[in-house]
């Protein structure tokens, strides 16, 4: 990371900490943290010891840490500034109307999606994620949509492993590859995503635009393998024309458009 005048490496530390504890949720112990980070006991027990008093972290009965209610209540009234869960559950019901699957709403963080909102269809299947729950962006389509947004050299500094943990026999196995999906999803401006995140999954998602034109959320249908082969072309239109309606509430200038290959 650069550096910056004024910069404060304490507030660097624990941010870098409560990243890990929200990846890990009571999985890590002080010691796993401080071998991890490569941040001393002391220093790592004073700034927990801060963090938990403040409320940011809790601490389990087995020494392990999870992230705490202020946390929780600031990630909240983040969310309450915008309106884009009340427009997105309006209109992902009318798109589900017309494809009857379920749609996700998730946003980028780091190298992992963030999910935030859920309709679902009438299909009995359980997704994977739930809102609230992070996943591999390599892995999911909403993930990828949004990658879309960096060069290949960006793309390498948010995954800087030589192979990804794989989800399925199918999940792309590393940035190369991983690069060769986005460079499609750039031109098509939506990206669809087979049994990548789960085995029998398949999911088509686009990009949510702000202001500004940057990407900053992804719309996702998800489905069984036999709902695809039925549904391909129509949940992939349904999925466009949702996130134009979400990006037009955003006051977005760009309006997504399939490209024909």
């Amino acid at each position: 990371m650069t550096k910056k005048k004024y910069w404060v490496p304490a507030l660097e530390r624990a941010n870098t900490i409560i990243e890990q504890i929200a990846k890990y949720p009571n999985q890590l112990r002080l010691i796993d943290l401080s071998n991890r980070l490569e941040i001393n006991k002391s220093s790592m027990f004073s700034i927990l010891h801060t963090l938990e008093t403040l409320g940011w972290v809790t601490k389990q009965k087995s020494e392990t840490y999870t992230l705490g209610s202020v946390l929780g209540f600031i990630g909240s009234t983040y969310l309450n500034q915008f309106n884009i869960l009340e427009v997105f559950s309006n209109e992902a019901r009318i798109a589900i109307e017309r494809v009857d699957e379920h749609i996700q709403l998730g946003k980028l963080i780091g190298s992992d999606v963030f999910y935030i909102g859920r309709e679902e269809g009438s299909s009995p299947v359980r997704l994977v994620t739930d809102p609230g729950t992070r996943y591999p962006a390599y892995a999911s389509a909403i993930g990828k949509i949004q990658l879309s947004k960096f060069n290949y050299d960006e793309l390498k500094t948010i995954f800087p492993e030589d192979e990804f943990k794989r989800k399925t026999e199918f999940t792309v196995r590393n940035v190369d590859e991983l690069w060769e999906q986005i460079q499609q999803a750039k031109k098509d401006n939506y990206v669809i995503e087979e049994q990548e995140g789960a085995e029998g999954f398949y999911c088509v998602a686009a990009p949510v635009y702000d202001l500004s034109n940057e990407i900053v959320y992804g719309v996702s249908f998800t489905m069984t393998e036999h709902s695809w082969k039925k549904k391909r072309e129509l949940a992939t239109e349904e999925i466009i024309k949702l996130a134009n309606k979400l990006s037009e509430n955003g006051g977005a200038t760009a309006t997504i458009q399939t490209q024909n290959n």
